[in-house]
């Protein structure tokens, strides 16, 4: 037997007994890969090379941009920013059937874009429409089902603390080339879920919002602007040099800051102290993940697991979209219990070679792996947007599930889209020369 076989099974065994016991996936993490060093290689070196191993996973520059960025979110959440983006996102889609629906789900994009967060869009926006949509007469399983199908474009489209993580553990690749190639199949993501919702919402005789005038455009409008501008001044900063993607963090802090405290005026001097410790509990969660999922990614690469099921994947098949496919499969199969940074953080190191050995670009398969594991966002048993989007709109997960197919299966659709079409993925960073 192995010691690549010996070390992946101890993984995979162990990690699986300790997530269906309740333990905690950190946890689950340390404990399984320990077991893997004991076991297949050294006692000796398990104390010491798991310490090390911590360390390096987190001592990175560019690891600084997440608690920044989560910082960012948090604030964006508690400053009111999401109402000005519901009624700028009403100015667009105002004139068509099921309005509020579309409504939901342009406010999911910009303000997932803004936050970075699918969980805070679900939320905030959810928040918001589901009572303008419940008055107008909605089904509530339905914008439930629009509200939740919506929400992960965030977590494609940029800044994005996934698309950070995948650069960190893909070996540094380019975090600007990666904010661009997430912007076409977010958007994609999301208009596609939109064309769902008219023909469903068209179905039902939901009708288009009464028509804004010209004045109160103009006022929505500019009222939306400061919170627009951050994503302008953020990405455009990044991509024009000016700063780099970390910094780029602790200027999204910096301007939501000043937009909510003194623009907005919806956050309080006093409320600051809880935002910062509920961004140091997530930043805490997400750099623990990072240094324990070190030690795996360590003993993987030292037993030779990935170059293993490499082997295993190409006795399978050669064929580049046979193997894509089969890696869409058990990406989709993981996402619905595992949460997406341990996910990316596993899978990565584990994929990323064998996409690589036929040529596939690490900024296409970033995009493809964050896209898969996105849907897991939205799925039981471990679907926190799922759960966030279904008490937000007070109805229960099992009445949610029908009206959510229509939704998964144009998902999917854009999931082979992206995958299949590289183009999807590298235009956007080719155009501007990041790749």
């Amino acid at each position: 037997m192995s010691i690549a076989f010996t070390a992946g099974l101890i993984i995979l065994v162990t990690l699986l007994i300790l997530l269906l016991s309740g333990v905690p996936i950190s946890i689950s993490l340390a404990v399984s890969s320990t077991l893997a060093i004991v076991t297949s290689l050294s006692f000796d070196i398990t104390l010491l090379t798991g310490a090390q191993r911590i360390f390096s996973g987190i001592s990175t520059f560019s690891l600084l941009a997440i608690p920044f960025f989560i910082l960012a979110g948090r604030i964006m959440n508690n400053g009111g920013i999401a109402i000005k983006l519901v009624n700028f996102a009403k100015l667009i889609t105002g004139r068509v059937s099921g309005s509020l629906a579309h409504t939901n789900a342009v406010g999911n994009m910009l303000f997932g874009a803004i936050s970075g967060s699918s969980v805070a869009a679900c939320a905030a926006i959810g928040g918001v429409m589901a009572p303008l949509e419940e008055k107008e007469g909605y089904d509530k399983n339905f914008s439930a089902a629009v509200n939740i199908s919506t929400a992960p474009t965030g977590l494609l489209i940029p800044p994005s603390n996934s698309l950070i993580i995948y650069s960190l553990v893909s070996g540094g690749t380019s975090v600007a080339a990666l904010f661009m190639a997430g912007y076409i199949p977010g958007i994609l993501w999301g208009l596609c879920c939109m064309v769902v919702a008219f023909f469903i919402a068209r179905a039902k005789g939901y009708k288009s919002s009464k028509s804004v005038s010209f004045k109160e455009g103009v006022k929505v409008f500019i009222e939306a602007l400061p919170s627009l501008l951050l994503i302008v001044i953020v990405i455009g900063g990044i991509l024009a040099g000016i700063f780099t993607a970390t910094e780029g963090s602790v200027v999204a802090v910096v301007y939501s800051l000043i937009l909510s405290v003194c623009f907005y005026r919806t956050i309080k001097i006093s409320d600051i102290p809880k935002i910062l410790l509920e961004s140091a509990e997530m930043t805490g969660i997400i750099v623990f993940l990072i240094g324990v999922s070190s030690i795996m990614s360590w003993v993987m690469a030292f037993t030779g697991v990935p170059a293993a099921i490499a082997d295993v994947l190409l006795k399978v098949s050669d064929n580049k979209l046979v193997i894509l496919l089969i890696m869409n499969i058990v990406l989709l199969i993981v996402g619905t219990f595992m949460d997406l940074t341990p996910a990316i953080l596993i899978f990565t190191p584990i994929f990323l070679p064998i996409c690589q050995s036929f040529g596939m670009d690490p900024v296409h398969f970033g995009i493809m792996l964050v896209f898969n594991l996105c849907i897991g966002n939205i799925t039981p048993p471990v679907g926190n947007t799922l759960f966030i989007g279904v008490k937000t709109a007070k109805t229960r997960i099992e009445d949610v599930i029908r009206p959510l197919l229509p939704f998964y299966l144009v998902i999917i659709i854009v999931l082979l889209l992206v995958t299949y079409i590289p183009q999807l993925s590298s235009w956007l960073p080719k155009a501007m020369g990041l790749i």
